[in-house]
């Protein structure tokens, strides 16, 4: 039999009400869109922070110095924001997602007030650490708690919703960081989590009910301290590969060696724990699968994409730096358009195969045309290529998301969203790392052969100069230089290309499963599409009309 729907209960119902009274569903929908936008709140602290305590760096140093750790203030943060990211998925599917949702939200502003308040560079370290581990829960519990609230379905109407929190936190992120460092100073770039978490927070708290489970098995302790261990192993291998480290050097190899042999006795782990961490039979599900690869492939080019952009439009175009998430504008935009369209469409249809299809072939063909920029390519062509490459991620970010969740059973709504984030953020890792690394050699040739030894040592500390040395640099170094970043993104972006055709490859042997949920029409929660894993058996409406009698909207019921 088919899998019960989760019950959201979110207004109890007067007796002798009838079931499908008007006056009963706008306080439900009133109820659902009040904890969605505490959701997109939380998911905005969750993809702004980075962007805000970014331009703040310099300032940091300044007052606290340790200028030798900065880049651990990062690291810290990313690091338990991976590692933690599939438990908190996994806590959710066994003892409830409101309350992991809950603690997640806690320990982010924990985090957020104690790196507010540090006193050193290695206190400063460890907050952004418990900081990141209560990031870890953000992500992965917004997109498991709209999977549990809405059907994938009507799931599709709030893709441009998630891309357009994505979009702000990306263009705003740089610009609202610059401002609080100025005027209020750095450690305000922590505090301004505060209130907005505690709105989230008191909004969630008050509005969301969901039902409270009891874990069938205990944690999977081991298979936790395995996955925590390989994939901190890999976000440090990309993290310091080419940079802190050389790529061929015993510490790189010995990460490394860990990383792989911690993941390989995890897998042996998950075979035999009886509520693994990474329910590996997820995986025997071809669509799922399917957007775990195409998830990674669209973290490793997006990623790339918003490191090199505006490097080459502030280096070879003369862009200014200030307003750096201005100038991926048209990608942004284009890729919000897209995925709002894209949500409607599925809604209204149920039908999504085409999009990843459409996604791909639109990401390398982008690709392929920001590889042919050169010195003389105009802000106007580059900004047309960026929205041809914006329209393909449109296609992309959220629709992985939605297929991967069709494809698995509610119980395991949490770990399906946790993969599915788990992957684009090492697919991220990857992308930065392998294509900063692809970019830096290249520039560093170009500089030798157009400059000679000069050259050599211009960029022999970083492949990257900021506005202000490139003033200082003379006539001829500098115009080497931009040729240099030129032929860096040139060989950056043809490797994006190269690695979005993988992704196109995928996104052809999408199946089109029927989303659950009901769609436009308003038809009875039975009725709504047979979930993934049970195409063959028909879903019966007892458990939708009784919900519906007891004034309960159930995950198959229109928000």
């Amino acid at each position: 039999m088919p899998e019960k729907p989760t019950e959201v209960v979110l207004e109890k119902a007067e007796p002798d009400a009838k079931p499908d009274a008007k006056p009963q569903a706008e306080p439900k929908a009133r109820s659902v869109r009040v904890v969605l936008m505490a959701l997109m709140i939380t998911m905005l602290l969750a993809m702004l922070d980075n962007m805000i305590v970014g331009p703040a760096m310099p300032t940091i140093v300044g007052d606290l110095g340790g200028m030798e750790h900065l880049s651990w203030v990062v690291t810290a943060y990313t690091l338990a924001t991976a590692a933690s990211t599939p438990i908190w998925g996994k806590l959710g599917d066994m003892y409830g997602r409101k309350g992991s949702f809950l603690t997640a939200i806690v320990i982010f502003l924990v985090g957020s007030a104690l790196s507010g308040m540090a006193q050193s560079m290695g206190q400063l370290i460890g907050f952004r650490g418990i900081q990141g581990l209560g990031a870890g829960g953000l992500m992965v519990g917004v997109m498991a708690i709209i999977g549990d609230l809405v059907p994938p379905r009507d799931r599709g109407k709030y893709m441009g919703m998630m891309t357009g929190v994505m979009a702000v936190a990306m263009i705003g992120g740089p610009l609202v960081g610059g401002s609080i460092t100025d005027h209020f100073g750095w450690r305000w770039a922590f505090y301004i989590n505060l209130p907005l978490g505690a709105v989230a927070l008191a909004m969630v708290t008050s509005v969301l009910h969901l039902p409270k489970k009891k874990a069938q098995g205990r944690i999977d302790y081991l298979g936790a301290a395995l996955l925590t261990v390989g994939i901190s192993a890999l976000v440090l291998v990309t993290t310091w590969g080419g940079s802190e480290y050389a790529w061929g050097s015993a510490v790189i190899m010995e990460l490394i060696g860990i990383g792989v042999a911690s993941l390989i006795g995890f897998l042996f782990v998950q075979k035999k724990a009886a509520e693994p961490i990474l329910p590996l039979h997820i995986f025997h599900n071809l669509n799922f699968t399917l957007m775990a690869v195409i998830g990674f492939i669209t973290g490793f080019v997006m990623f790339g994409a918003m490191l090199f952009l505006p490097l080459f439009q502030q280096s070879v175009q003369g862009a200014s730096a200030t307003n750096s998430g201005l100038l991926l504008l048209p990608m942004l935009l284009s890729m919000m358009a897209v995925s709002m369209v894209a949500g409607r469409v599925t809604t209204s249809t149920g039908k999504y195969r085409l999009f990843p299809i459409a996604g791909t072939v639109l990401m390398v063909t982008g690709f392929y045309l920001l590889a042919q920029m050169d010195t003389g390519t105009s802000r106007l062509t580059s900004g047309l290529y960026m929205a041809v490459l914006g329209a393909g991620m449109g296609f992309l970010m959220q629709i992985t998301m939605l297929v991967a969740q069709n494809s698995v059973e509610m119980k395991d709504m949490g770990v399906a969203s946790s993969s599915a984030t788990l992957f684009r953020t090492l697919g991220s890792s990857f992308g930065v790392a392998i294509m900063g690394a692809l970019f830096n050699n290249r520039v560093h040739d170009v500089m030798a052969e157009r400059a000679g030894k000069l050259g050599g040592k211009v960029t022999e500390t970083s492949a990257q100069l900021d506005a202000e040395h490139l003033k200082m640099l003379p006539a001829a170094i500098r115009d080497a230089y931009q040729h240099a970043v030129s032929a860096g993104t040139h060989s950056a972006f043809l490797l994006g290309a190269a690695i979005s055709v993988v992704a196109l490859v995928a996104s052809f042997f999408v199946k089109e499963v029927p989303l659950r949920g009901s769609g436009p029409a308003d038809k009875p929660a039975g009725d709504a599409d047979k979930p993934a894993g049970d195409a063959d058996k028909p879903a019966g409406n007892a458990d939708g009309d009784s919900a519906r009698a007891a004034g309960r909207t159930t995950v198959a019921e229109p928000v």
